[in-house]
């Protein structure tokens, strides 16, 4: 097939510029700049030109290096250790312990940013000096991050879900109420996840500092006031319609800043380093974008994506066999583009072979994006993989290991929704 020797051969371009070091922005722009030399007529270089800089000037994405910043300020003052004094009296008695305050973290921020990068950062940068310090060993440190984070995905406001109602015609709100349950349940799994390492291996799990009565709880969580007024202030000024998603991620510097300046933790000295911080933490996100971008816009000119999805719907599959194969299918997409890309450009094609089989596209629009989420911890272009690696300096490959067990779960809850529909549909049906 025409489409496999084009894979093949995109694959083995961007395993040869990311094995000689090219940086990974770059890589991906190279890949397209390839296929659309080889595999397309339509020239490349105005095309590369007026993508990367249309990705890197969008409005929408302002939203991102907003909340870098807030996660930034939260870093460099005390406020990330208020969270953890906050909530460690709480989860100290669980097996994993501090472990489960990366899940948590990452819970409610996904309710506030709906990408799955602001909330790798923003938590990463919270937690990960937290835990390092405390002892925590780095795998679970890192695999408890990269996992969890995908929930930014998922759980309301979610950025995927409106261009998915958007391209499949669906009731947004349905898809947003239809998305709490199944993120609630992942979070439960992958606590769960947590749990159960942590019963098999008890040597590896720092020991209970101190232990408290529920008084001193309760008076310890006192700290998590101003971090959880911060997120309701985010949340409340996008569900009250006061604020846009991008506009809240400015209220969100805004009150981290005041909350900062409240606590005498905020110096000028701590305000220029976070803003270097998120300045450069952007600027690699951003260049890894504007080459997704350009990749994006090479496959529909290629038209790879098309063509796979109508292969699958020449095999006149049974509405099992058919999710099975998409799913498949959206999980290979995904280690190559992004999720918004991957919807835009297929649905046109699935969406009529989804309705044919009679599945409920509401269903199908929460299927697809736990199916993205897999794709956000995927090599070798998994999105949440780069943002960790910036942040930790490991390998690519480390994170991705690490990070497995929270792919296996995230198969493990789109199986239990194919058998139980009713995690998806019974909200939306309430509306």
């Amino acid at each position: 097939m025409n489409e496999i020797s084009t894979s093949i051969a995109l694959i083995v371009v961007l395993f040869a510029l990311l094995g000689g070091g090219v940086w990974v922005g770059l890589a991906l722009a190279g890949v397209a700049l390839f296929g659309m030399e080889f595999f397309s007529a339509r020239p490349a270089g105005d095309a590369m030109a007026l993508t990367i800089w249309g990705s890197s000037s969008s409005w929408t994405l302002t939203a991102l290096p907003l909340f870098i910043w807030m996660g930034e300020i939260l870093y460099r003052t005390n406020l990330s250790e208020n969270l953890f004094r906050g909530l460690s009296p709480w989860v100290n008695r669980l097996p994993g312990r501090l472990l489960h305050t990366n899940v948590l973290g990452c819970t409610l921020f996904a309710s506030v940013s709906g990408s799955s990068a602001a909330t790798c950062v923003t938590v990463g940068k919270m937690n990960l000096p937290e835990l390092r310090k405390r002892g925590y060993p780095d795998a679970q440190i890192i695999g408890s991050l990269g996992g969890p984070a995908t929930l930014g995905l998922l759980i309301p406001p979610s950025i995927i879900l409106i261009v998915y109602g958007v391209a499949a015609e669906t009731s947004i709100a349905k898809l947003f109420i239809a998305g709490v349950i199944p993120g609630l349940l992942l979070a439960a799994l992958f606590s769960g996840w947590l749990i159960g390492w942590a019963l098999l291996h008890p040597d590896q799990v720092p020991e209970i500092t101190a232990r408290m009565g529920l008084r001193e709880k309760l008076r310890e969580s006192r700290q998590l006031i101003p971090v959880v007024l911060l997120i309701l202030s985010v949340i409340a000024s996008i569900y009250t319609g006061i604020a846009t998603a991008t506009e809240s991620a400015a209220i969100g510097v805004l009150g981290a800043f005041v909350l900062s300046a409240w606590q005498k933790s905020l110096t000028w000295q701590s305000f220029k380093d976070s803003l270097l911080g998120a300045t450069r933490l952007y600027c690699m996100i951003a260049l890894i974008l504007s080459g997704a971008a350009f990749m994006t816009l090479s496959m529909g000119y290629i038209g790879l994506p098309r063509q796979l999805a109508q292969f699958v719907g020449s095999l006149q599959l049974s509405p099992a066999m058919l999710i099975i194969v998409l799913g498949l299918f959206y999980i290979m997409l995904g280690c190559f583009l992004d999720g918004i890309s991957t919807i835009v450009l297929t649905m046109g094609v699935v969406l009529p072979i989804i309705q044919a089989a009679g599945i409920d596209p509401i269903w199908f629009g929460i299927f697809l994006v736990i199916t993205v989420e897999t794709a956000q911890i995927t090599p070798p272009v998994g999105f949440n993989l780069f943002v960790l690696q910036s942040m930790t300096s490991k390998e690519i490959t480390y994170i991705a290991r690490v990070c497995a067990p929270y792919f296996c779960l995230m198969l493990l809850l789109l199986v239990a929704l194919w058998f139980f529909p009713e995690l998806v549909t019974w909200l939306p049906s309430r509306m």
